[in-house]
């Protein structure tokens, strides 16, 4: 399953909704594949959809004590473990903040997103 978290006090470039239709079209070829959107704690969610653990991808060295505390902290108020996955080198450069930053000043992103997201970030800067 795919969590989306409703953060009504961030300013995100897609709503809430764009953002669950572009990940059910992105992985519409994996059956096994469910986007949801949620409000409150992701453990919470965790909870009523019966999910015992979440996966969490680290780019850097940088990003695993936040997260190793974020990963304690929620096991400690639910019991949802935590699993981490180191990203692929090819990638680990990658944030959507720069991907954004890129496309806005006409930089080419596309080979770093899907094909669809590439089109939806192009349209969604120049408008």
């Amino acid at each position: 399953m795919v969590a989306v978290l409703i953060n009504v006090e961030k300013k995100s470039l897609f709503t809430v909704d764009e953002r669950v239709e572009t990940l059910h079209a992105v992985t519409k070829e994996y059956g096994n594949v469910r986007v949801e959107k949620f409000h409150g704690l992701l453990v919470d969610f965790c909870k009523q959809q019966g999910i015992p653990a979440i996966v969490k991808g680290l780019r850097a060295v940088s990003d695993f004590d936040y997260e190793l505390q974020m990963a304690q902290l929620n096991y400690r108020m639910s019991g949802v473990e935590t699993l981490f996955m180191s990203t692929n080198p090819e990638y680990s450069f990658l944030s959507s903040s720069r991907l954004k930053e890129i496309a806005r000043y006409g930089g080419d992103v596309s080979g770093l997103v899907p094909d669809l997201v590439h089109r939806m970030l192009v349209e969604r800067l120049r408008g």
